[in-house]
């Protein structure tokens, strides 16, 4: 059962380790939504250093120029590895960056291939017997190139402490995920609050749990009432189910119920609304569903231990 909250005594550490021409929206889509994670609680969750193969900058697709903060080879300890490479990636197919390669994942835990990075991982022998997956334009050249790797073609593939990753929408899929994992669902959903809107589409494979369409209306009911918050049984005849199968439902999913989920997202919009926007805090309680600024007050006080106050002043 997924964990709606998490807390950890340290960030987890993530080495971005990038290759010329690498794409700036799979590398976006790790780091925003990272970024995103360690804004909402009182201590980020998650530190990353950009990498390179030798120290110096990386240029993206796009000729935008990426400092390292230090070689591959000398690297910090880390809990993740994301080798990202996008175009070219045959020209940096090189016994010394096979080598490198082969060093460096015994400074991570888990190591990611990002793109075309599952290609230059499977060069290194790194994927050898491994489920894996490449951008899909690479798929039938990699599963005649490397014999000895189970090809796929998914969004995002774990075998044991390897994760292979398409492109650049799996890629925040995947950091959704991690977010998720390291510190919990309502993280999660307040970062794709940020990124994502409306309905996925058709057919779009997930990891994470918020796949079920009881739970997706569910979620979407709620923002769309903050202002006046339903009751549990109102929400639950508008989504034509019984009450009980609404929490069971919430509860499997997030590891939440339905009325802390909600309040959750309630209070969420109310920190957005008093972070981004100049409304007064009368206001801003009576747009997230609160009788009076005093009793939103002493729920976000609650939720994230500090007064609205304090959060406009940040």
């Amino acid at each position: 059962m997924p964990e709606w909250t998490k807390s950890a005594l340290e960030p987890t550490r993530i080495g971005f380790l990038l290759f010329d021409r690498f794409s700036n929206l799979c590398l976006a889509n790790c780091i925003e939504p990272l970024r995103a994670a360690n804004t909402v609680g009182p201590k980020p969750i998650f530190d990353w250093t950009v990498l390179s193969l030798d120290g110096g900058p990386s240029r993206s697709s796009s000729d935008i120029e990426m400092i390292a903060r230090a070689s591959v080879t000398a690297m910090p300890k880390v809990d993740y590895l994301f080798v990202v490479a996008s175009y070219g990636h045959e020209a940096h197919d090189s016994p010394r960056t096979r080598r490198r390669l082969r060093d460096a994942v015994h400074h991570a835990d888990v190591v990611v291939g990002l793109d075309a990075g599952p290609w230059l991982l499977a060069s290194a022998g790194l994927l050898d017997g491994r489920r894996a997956t490449v951008h899909w334009d690479l798929l039938d050249a990699f599963t005649e190139r490397f014999l000895t790797v189970d090809a796929e073609q998914a969004r995002v593939l774990r075998d044991g402490n390897v994760i292979t990753c398409a492109g650049a929408m799996s890629a925040l899929d995947l950091t959704l995920d991690l977010i998720a994992q390291h510190a919990g669902m309502a993280v999660r959903l307040d970062v794709e609050a940020l990124f994502l809107h409306g309905e996925p589409p058709v057919g779009r494979e997930r990891t994470t749990q918020v796949v079920d369409p009881l739970v997706r209306r569910g979620l979407q009911m709620m923002r769309d009432t903050v202002e006046k918050p339903l009751s549990l049984e109102e929400l639950a005849v508008r989504l034509s189910c019984q009450p009980r199968t609404l929490d069971r439902r919430f509860r499997a999913r997030l590891g939440a119920s339905p009325g802390k989920v909600y309040r959750h997202l309630r209070l969420a919009a109310a920190r957005k609304l008093i972070e981004d926007s100049t409304l007064g805090i009368a206001e801003i309680a009576i747009r997230c569903g609160y009788d009076s600024p005093s009793s939103m007050t002493r729920a976000i006080r609650r939720q994230y231990g500090t007064t609205p106050r304090m959060l406009r002043s940040h």
